[in-house]
């Protein structure tokens, strides 16, 4: 330690240690620091939050906009066809109704219709999935979804199955 520290550093610490009055000391609001009406809430509708499942391993996720929402095979289901080998992307402009296809999944094992959860019109397909059909093994509930569709009624979510329901399906089988 320097010289000029040993000399100070009591002094310092008595200084810190010494009670100053509530007058001398400015409370700052977190908020002073930001333009009226930029601070945002946090909070959303619980159901926009979550990812809902259908018992026939499909998921679906509303986006923030509360009006689009990307629909895929769950993790499940990627394990159970196996290797990916091709996937049929929906169409857009496609209106399909709840439990209608919106596209196809096909492996090395089977070939299964991937149906939408709710009903809407379809936004567009997931073009990655055009080149690189595997990905969907590597991120089935993630990156590889298979369509976005534009919900037209978004209380149909509230029919889905949460993550722990689906979970106990799963575990039935």
């Amino acid at each position: 330690m320097s010289a000029a520290a040993r000399v100070f550093r009591p002094f310092t610490s008595r200084a810190l240690s010494q009670k100053l009055p509530l007058s001398s000391v400015r409370r700052v609001s977190p908020a002073t620091g930001f333009p009226r009406g930029s601070i945002r809430a946090f909070s959303q509708s619980p159901f926009l939050e979550v990812k809902k499942y259908t018992e026939s391993h499909e998921w679906i996720e509303l986006a923030d906009d509360g009006k689009t929402a990307k629909i895929g095979i769950t993790e499940y289901a990627a394990k159970s066809l196996g290797d990916v080998v091709y996937v049929e992307l929906p169409t857009p402009e496609l209106e399909v109704g709840a439990g209608e296809p919106v596209g196809a999944v096909e492996s090395v094992k089977s070939a299964s219709d991937v149906l939408s959860p709710v009903s809407g019109k379809v936004v567009q397909g997931n073009s990655i999935l055009e080149d690189k059909a595997k990905f969907i093994n590597e991120s089935p509930e993630g990156d590889a979804w298979i369509a976005e569709i534009e919900v037209s009624d978004p209380t149909e979510l509230e029919e889905l199955l949460d993550a722990a329901a689906y979970k106990e399906t799963i575990d039935e089988e």
